[in-house]
């Protein structure tokens, strides 16, 4: 689970470089009269912290040139969670105040909130960061700021000891290079499920001439071959892409499943090249990121293509309201934000994750609330759910010495399906319980960057 976790923080990195060129509800009960007898024995215990009140940041890119949509979905989430929250009585007898902050997508934007939240705010800690260049994340950390749940999408999460990624980590995390001086681990459980369950053993790998999408689509192929596959990889030149050549190649190889380093432009232009071809696919698999509301926007023009489209996470399917825990999470969107329902994908439902794990965190604490007491719950070696919302296996932050050859991996699956009375269609859970979804695979190392 931690290790594959980074293969969704590098292709998304690369694909936004590419593209330039259990539940608030179901906490403890709280009512006014518990509030009010915890917040008598409350007291000013840290940054941030009143007797009454904590200060929480974090930091979107609302205004990137990727978009408003891009890089916030995560603080959509979190703040469904804290207004929740709130409504519920807060966190011990203390409400929660949530700082956020535009980096606009940029360095310089993202280093001014970081002394934004943490010099003039003073927040105590941060929860549901995404920041496609989290430049302010050494500055966060030699300020000993916890930062819980951030959306991994460079290598600041696997390098400095006060930021928590939402996957959980085994890396050193000690400020030096990251992961094991410059190198990531990856396992292999999605390509093995797709070949025990789908039974493909030819799969393709699309990416363009660029060379993070190149570093990415190596990892996948690595991955792979590694897994007994025949791996077919095309590379797309950015500047003339002829798509048809590469999906009529892919066809004539005979490939069942195609995975890419690309962006949503791209691979709207690969189905419809598949489309027109009409190549028989097994499997479309998308990123994590591409586990979204978007997919009949994005592949309009290619509905069978469409319903070929798999996504894997170690997250619950936030469209699954069978789990209470997301039921609940579906309620506390619709409330606080509304017009983002038809936006939401997999990192909305983690950043409402992040902001949970925060409080989990301050609510081990009882009365006096301490960075300290937070991070001890951080790395207390406990493997965490997110009230079933995630996968619990390896979601901690155990050091490991060495990166291990092997590791038991869990994993969920989803399929995207049209509805079929013309509606906006969705994902459809392809397994029973997540938690049990596991296996036993090898590690494989790629460069940091």
């Amino acid at each position: 689970m931690r290790a594959k976790s980074l293969v969704a923080v590098v292709v998304l990195s690369s694909l936004a470089l590419v593209a330039c060129g259990s539940r608030a509800g179901n906490t403890e009960p709280t009512t006014a009269a518990s509030t009010q007898a915890g917040a008598s024995n409350n007291t000013a215990s840290d940054v941030g912290v009143t007797p009454t009140e904590i200060k929480i940041g974090t930091i979107a890119g609302l205004s990137s040139g990727f978009g408003p949509d891009t890089f916030s979905a995560s603080l959509y989430g979190a703040r469904a969670y804290f207004k929740a929250l709130n409504a519920a009585g807060g966190v011990n007898g203390r409400s929660v105040n949530l700082a956020e902050c535009n980096d606009k997508g940029s360095p310089d934007g993202n280093v001014s909130c970081a002394h934004k939240l943490v010099d003039d705010e003073k927040v105590f800690a941060l929860a549901g960061v995404t920041a496609f260049n989290y430049a302010g994340a050494q500055y966060i950390n030699s300020k000993g700021v916890p930062d819980i749940g951030g959306q991994p999408v460079g290598t600041e999460y696997d390098q400095y000891p006060h930021l928590y990624s939402i996957y959980g980590s085994y890396y050193p995390r000690n400020g030096d290079r990251p992961g094991y001086n410059g190198t990531l681990y990856a396992g292999t459980e999605t390509y093995r499920w797709f070949k025990q369950n789908l039974r493909t053993n030819v799969a393709g790998v699309v990416y363009y001439n660029v060379a993070q999408s190149q570093r990415y689509a190596k990892s996948v192929a690595d991955g792979l071959r590694k897994e007994g596959y025949n791996v077919v990889e095309e590379e797309i030149n950015l500047g003339a892409p002829n798509w048809d050549s590469a999906v009529l190649d892919l066809k004539r190889r005979g490939v069942q499943i195609v995975f890419d380093a690309m962006d949503d432009g791209g691979n709207a232009r690969l189905c419809s090249s598949i489309e027109s071809q009409k190549m028989t696919l097994q499997a479309k698999v998308a990123t994590p990121q591409g586990w979204a509301n978007n997919i009949g926007q994005i592949y309009s023009a290619s509905p069978n293509c469409r319903n070929t489209i798999y996504s894997t996470s170690g997250t619950a399917n936030y469209q699954d309201t069978s789990i209470p825990a997301v039921a609940q999470f579906q309620k506390d969107l619709q409330a606080a934000a509304p017009d983002r329902v038809a936006k939401e994908n997999l990192w909305t439902l983690e950043g409402y994750a992040a902001a949970q794990w925060l409080t989990d965190a301050i609510r081990s604490c009882g009365a006096n609330v301490t960075r300290t007491c937070v991070e001890a719950f951080m790395n207390n070696g406990k493997d965490y759910d997110g009230r079933e919302l995630l996968v619990s296996a390896g979601r901690n932050f155990t050091k490991a010495a060495q990166p291990p050859a092997q590791d038991k991996n869990c994993l969920n699956v989803a399929r995207w399906k049209d509805s079929a009375n013309g509606g906006k269609g969705g994902w459809e859970t392809q397994v029973k319980d997540m938690n049990a979804n596991c296996f036993t695979v090898p590690n494989l190392g790629y460069p940091a960057g």
